[in-house]
Parts: structure tokens; sequence; C-alpha cells
């Protein structure tokens, strides 16, 4: 995550990364998944990002919204690893709790505390889903952010969005907003 991180800061300081507001009102999200807006977020690309595309209230790195869209069979949820480092790879097969590993794997992989508090079925994107959430003690620095995620798989794709903040003041602020986008996402079938 340190890493992530560093690399986030820096693309946004060179001016690699864009950024581009996400208007109130209905957004396409890759090709089968459409989700509706109540305010605006700022999506940021970064080169290289991987399959999840990044929005943000407060900007990088305080709070993040990774919304994935169609993750295929054998699709790792992260940007190609560097050397030695370890993938991970989603699977249609994948039951509710190895799908909330997948990603605890992925955000705790340099070494931040990851703790699973909910996991529970729940409707999303109008299937058949899953709702959990989480807290994460960064090590970088500390910080521990409060986390909640909202997933399906659809046709053997990944559909997911995943929000975390500092759980002082930052979650609470945009948690109920990311309920509603959650509540609004839909699934082509």
């Amino acid at each position: 995550m340190r890493n992530l991180l560093i690399v986030l800061v820096l693309a946004v300081l060179s001016g690699c990364a864009t950024v581009n507001k996400m208007e109130t009102g209905n957004q396409n999200i890759g090709e089968r998944m459409t989700l509706t807006l109540d305010g605006a977020w700022n999506h940021v690309a970064l080169p290289g990002q991987g399959p999840a595309q990044t929005w943000t209230m407060e900007g990088l790195p305080v709070d993040v919204l990774l919304i994935y869209s169609g993750l295929k069979d054998g699709e790792a949820i992260h940007r190609a690893p560097s050397s030695g480092q370890k993938s991970f790879n989603f699977r249609a097969s994948m039951q509710p709790d190895e799908i909330v590993g997948l990603f605890e794997g992925f955000l705790s992989r340099d070494g931040s505390q990851f703790q699973l508090t909910k996991l529970e079925p729940a409707s999303f994107g109008g299937e058949k889903g899953f709702h959990f959430e989480y807290t994460l003690t960064r090590k970088v620095d500390g910080v521990t952010l409060s986390g909640t995620g909202y997933s399906t798989v659809s046709k053997g794709e990944l559909f997911a969005l995943i929000y975390q903040a500092p759980r002082l003041t930052f979650f609470s602020r945009h948690k109920d907003r990311v309920e509603q986008i959650a509540r609004s996402a839909r699934v082509k079938t």
C-alpha cells in the first residue's frame, strides 16, 4: 500500500495522472455496469493503473473508491505486480469470502493490517451479491481506515465497489454517498 500511495502521489504531482469530474447522473462504467451519482466525484486515471477505476472525493490518498466493472476469470484485481509480489487473481468460481480475501491480500500486501468486520449477503447491481466492511491500519503511517465493499459475480465477471477513508471524519462523511451509488448500480445481463 505504501508503494501504491507513493506512486499515486508522484504521478499526480508529475502530471502523469488525469483527473476528470464525474457529474451527477447516470454513468456507464465499462461495458456492463451503470451507476447513478448524486453529486460529483473525481475520477483519477493513472498510467498502468490496473482494472479498477479510481475515484475520490477528498483527494488521494485521503479517500478512494475503487470500481471494478467486468473483471474476467483469471485477471488480477490490481496492476501487474513488481517482481517478488504476489498476484491476486479473480476466479469466477470464488465464494464471497474468497473474493474478500483477494481484496484483503491486495490492500495489505505492504504489511498493512486488514480486519474483516462484516460479511453478509446483499443485492448489488440488481443481482445476488454481498456486502462487507473492514478496517485497515496502514503500515506507512499507522492511520486506521474504515472500508466498505459491495460485489457480485455476473456471467463469470466480477463487479465491485470498494470505498475506504480514515475512520475519523472522512469515512462517515461519504459513506452514505457510497451506499447510494451501490444501491443504484445496475449490471447489464
